[in-house]
């Protein structure tokens, strides 16, 4: 069945980049999709290519030009179920029941539930957000849980990666650790700063660096902070990567100091995925679908001192490292392939429109 799927955002992030993995596979799994994105956005110019695709002001949720751009495409488009993601596609979408087409509202996030209200059904992608969504009022029958899968790792060139080695200075004697996400206050990056200034500038003869994955209005006070932490030249700022492939590879460990208001942290199942050991914030997202000690390393959230000390205890147990790897990548293939996703949302959409 077709499904129009709806996001009004500018700037690339973690939503987004879902946004455009999931269409993606449903397209590989055979699906029927078209994607309505932000005119102008990064989306629009650089991230959906073979994707069919429209393009629309979304201009603000007030904005009657953009609800009236959103009601003539829905109205024109022979999708049954829309699907709209984040707060402004979401407000701008208006579908009276009982006329043949479903809006779904898929949250990634604990928003404010007023804006997603009308929407005929929900999706979140933990049980916890699931949970306080019920909790929020909407109707436990019409909120549904499907996680986010992990795209297979992406095989790299070997000529590719000396290239990158080369391009950032990595030494034998280095220990990669990379982190991604948005430059924003939930990603905690200030707690991976203050965890980096608190460990030695080696362990066991390995050189500590941080790789940092993504940009956004914090990146000039991170840089800041480490600077006056001594630790500038320990760290590489490398801006918003569309394909991370690359840099997974080269890492030797994942970090992800995320406060708990994140809610599943897609950075989890790539580093499951790449087969690198984890070390991460215990959030509300990582409680849900790590197992601490077994597939990666938690530690209290906001708490530099404890991330420093998880980040060293697993760089000095290579065999709690190994034992992470292997089981990770066994959660990946049970738990998260895109595969039992794809088909989790085929039968929820069949069953939204047998409802209807």
């Amino acid at each position: 069945m077709k499904s129009l799927h709806m996001i009004g955002s500018t700037h690339m992030g973690g939503a987004e980049r879902w946004f455009t993995r999931f269409l993606a596979a449903m397209l590989r799994q055979g699906e029927d999709v078209e994607a309505v994105v932000r005119r102008g956005s990064e989306l629009a110019q650089h991230h959906l290519a073979g994707i069919p695709h429209h393009e629309l002001p979304f201009r603000t949720v007030w904005d009657p030009f953009s609800r009236h751009a959103v009601s003539r495409l829905i109205a024109r488009s022979d999708a049954p179920i829309v699907q709209t993601y984040m707060g402004r596609a979401t407000r701008l979408t208006h579908l009276k029941r009982g006329r043949g087409k479903v809006h779904v509202s898929r949250l990634g996030g604990y928003y404010k539930l007023d804006p997603f209200r009308h929407a005929h059904a929900w999706i979140g992608n933990t049980k916890g957000l699931c949970d306080w969504m019920i909790q929020g009022g909407l109707p436990a029958e019409r909120v549904f849980h499907i996680t986010n899968f992990a795209d297979p790792a992406r095989a790299v060139a070997a000529d590719e990666l000396h290239a990158l080695r080369q391009r950032i200075g990595v030494q034998p004697e280095d220990w990669i650790m990379v982190t991604a996400g948005r430059l924003t206050d939930v990603k905690g990056h200030r707690y991976l700063v203050d965890a980096l200034s608190r460990l030695p500038a080696e362990i066991d003869g390995q050189r500590l660096r941080l790789v940092v994955l993504g940009d956004g209005d914090l990146a000039a006070p991170l840089a800041e902070q480490a600077r006056q932490a001594g630790v500038a030249d320990r760290i590489l700022w490398a801006g918003w990567q569309h394909d991370p492939a690359p840099w997974f590879h080269v890492a030797d460990m994942v970090v992800f100091p995320s406060r708990d208001a994140e809610t599943l942290g897609n950075v989890i199942l790539e580093a499951w995925a790449y087969g690198k050991p984890l070390v991460a914030s215990a959030f509300r997202g990582a409680r849900e679908i790590t197992r601490p000690g077994e597939d990666a390393w938690l530690v209290p959230c906001d708490d530099g001192a404890a991330l420093a000390a998880g980040i060293e205890h697993v760089i000095r147990n290579l065999g709690l490292q190994r034992q992470m790897v292997a089981n990770g990548l066994a959660r990946i293939e049970r738990d998260f392939s895109e595969a039992a996703v794809i088909a989790q949302y085929r039968a929820l959409y069949a069953q939204l429109l047998d409802n209807r």
